[in-house]
């Protein structure tokens, strides 16, 4: 819900007081003016700043704390735990300010020296880069070559998206309504699991996204039908997880199972003994569907179907770099080719010429 201005009361304050609660954030301050008219300005300037994250503000770090320390702030304030274990153990005690390009090399070689530069980048530079940012330390980190790794752009055709989610509703709803807020959102799984319901407005329709992989909190606009699909699935729920599966919790295993029904290749009961042969998957023609698909398939319809341009895409908040946008720019050029046919066309010479 909105902010909420509360009039001066007699005898207590002269000023307005902004009340409420916004994208999970509550607010109780004064907006330190007795004029309504700067006070409501006061309140829509708090408002964006929430959506930006910027409200409320975290606390400065002096550039002499440890690795250790900053990492365990940084867990604490919602980041990634993952990866972080062995980077504890190498930089330890070392103060982040001395942690620069060199040592950042030197430990991805050290811990993962036989790693493939996209793993070197997911285990090393980018979990060392969002501790070092949130504790004050903005620097330039210059990612290994070939970083990304092979770049997918992979995406499901519609009937394939949905007849995916149906298989899954039928399954459990919960891992549905997953699929289709990843679907409808471009929001990686992980930041799907963070999500709570104290983050969704549905009275704005948007959801609040405060943990990312680039440590950047965004805003995601829920498409109609997907804000009042998920606001039946809340009921009366309105704190706690939106999705209610532990880290791990079998979802490819859900997610295996849904592409099979489409395939139509009846999955194996699970059981409690399960031999190597039952794990083993048949092969099928979505094998190579996964949860970030979802994601790219996303990117792939909005750029398709919502006419949205690389800039577009980037001022959604899900990329920084314009780059990585661009990687959908594939569909967009298929239709740009299409204006072919409105060229001059050639002249036939005569048989007799």
């Amino acid at each position: 819900m909105p902010l909420k201005l509360v009039p001066p009361r007699k005898g207590k304050s002269p000023n307005y007081t902004i009340r409420g609660t916004y994208l999970g954030v509550s607010v109780d301050r004064s907006a330190r003016t007795a004029r309504k008219a700067v006070a409501e300005q006061q309140r829509k300037l708090l408002e964006g700043r929430i959506e930006r994250g910027e409200f409320p503000e975290k606390p400065a770090v002096g550039l002499g704390e440890t690795f250790i320390a900053a990492a365990v702030s940084y867990m604490r304030g919602g980041g990634e735990r993952e990866n972080l274990g062995r980077l504890i153990s190498y930089f330890g005690e070392t103060p982040i300010a001395e942690i620069g390009q060199a040592e950042i090399d030197a430990a991805a070689l050290a811990l993962y020296p036989t790693a493939t530069p996209a793993t070197r980048n997911r285990k090393v530079y980018t979990p060392v880069s969002a501790v070092l940012h949130r504790a004050g330390r903005d620097i330039q980190i210059k990612r290994p070559k070939g970083a990304k790794g092979r770049i997918v752009t992979d995406f499901l055709s519609v009937d394939d998206a949905f007849a995916i989610i149906d298989a899954a509703d039928r399954d459990d709803r919960a891992f549905g309504m997953l699929l289709r807020f990843l679907l409808y959102t471009g929001c990686r799984i992980s930041e799907a699991m963070a999500l709570r319901w104290e983050q969704v407005d549905f009275d704005l329709g948007v959801a609040y996204i405060a943990t990312s992989k680039n440590d950047d909190p965004r805003t995601v606009l829920l498409q109609a039908e997907l804000r009042e699909e998920m606001r039946t699935f809340a009921g009366d729920r309105r704190t706690g997880q939106v999705f209610p599966f532990r880290r791990g919790g079998g979802l490819k295993d859900r997610l295996t199972r849904a592409k099979l029904h489409v395939c139509g290749i009846v999955p194996k009961p699970r059981h409690g003994k399960e031999t190597k042969a039952d794990r083993r998957i048949p092969p099928h023609r979505l094998s190579w569907v996964g949860f970030h698909t979802f994601c790219h398939t996303w990117a792939t319809w909005m750029r398709r179907y919502g006419r949205a341009d690389v800039q577009g895409l980037v001022a959604t908040g899900r990329w920084r770099d314009p780059r990585s946008a661009a990687r959908y720019a594939h569909v967009a050029a298929r239709e740009e080719w299409g204006r072919v046919d409105s060229l001059p066309k050639p002249r036939v010479k005569s048989v007799e010429s």
